[in-house]
């Protein structure tokens, strides 16, 4: 969300929610190696919102801040039930659900398979109204799916949170409007790049070089595919898992 648009307190969230990432080393900047992702897509930026949950400060701030953010787009009645997207999602939910009193969720990407065969966990009353909650989103697809499935259950769905939304494919957005489903999130890229280039993260040209993979992400990877980007160690969850 650019700035002009954001409120001053969700202008501060998203700095703190930066300063954070950056502080967990749940980001990471390699211009000159870069990532290479399971899709192909190479990128000088990497992301991981799953150390998150070893650091209960930061994750204890970052849960008050998403519930005063969802709170103030959505409302303090909005919901009557917080739902988890396995796996990554479930967690940051259950967080979430204790800070609004609200009864939790989780959701397989696929039904169990076996026994009631159920793809929603928990107690889900005709009608109810469900935030989906996931660590990230990247292109929103992934989202799809758990949507799907709230309202093949009986829920009905209209917001989706995230700790940290990529914010470079405008696709993402557009994906989940078309499902009438808004998405919040606390911080982009674009807040993590700043924050780190004021604090001094970047070395020589590595800031234009990711600020070059923000502004076309697609063009970058081909760049750097040609330039030959090597796969990071240990191996990371690759884009397609994302969302």
């Amino acid at each position: 969300m650019p700035d002009a648009i954001r409120s001053a307190a969700d202008r501060e969230a998203a700095e703190t929610t930066a300063r954070i990432l950056l502080e967990t080393k749940s980001v990471l900047f390699s211009p000159e190696k870069p990532f290479t992702f399971t899709s192909g897509r190479s990128s000088p930026v990497y992301i991981d919102c799953r150390r998150l949950i070893s650091f209960p400060r930061a994750r204890r701030q970052l849960m008050d801040m998403g519930t005063a953010l969802i709170e103030r787009a959505a409302g303090f009645e909005a919901f009557d039930a917080v739902a988890g997207g396995e796996t990554a999602g479930i967690p940051f939910a259950a967080w979430i659900a204790e800070r609004m009193a609200l009864p939790m969720l989780y959701i397989r990407k696929k039904p169990k398979g076996f026994g009631r065969n159920a793809q929603i966990e928990g107690v889900m009353p005709e009608g109810a109204r469900v935030l989906l909650v996931e660590d990230l989103a990247s292109e929103g697809t992934s989202k799809l799916n758990f949507v799907r499935a709230i309202r093949a259950g009986g829920g009905t769905i209209g917001h989706t949170f995230v700790v940290f939304h990529y914010g470079i494919f405008p696709q993402s957005l557009a994906t989940l409007a078309a499902e009438q489903v808004q998405l919040h999130a606390l911080a982009t890229w674009w807040d993590v790049v700043g924050v780190a280039e004021g604090l001094g993260y970047f070395g020589p040209g590595q800031f234009a070089a990711v600020k070059a993979f923000l502004e076309d992400p697609d063009g970058w990877s081909i760049g750097a595919k040609h330039e030959g980007a090597t796969s990071p160690s240990p191996p990371f969850r690759g884009e397609k898992d994302l969302g």
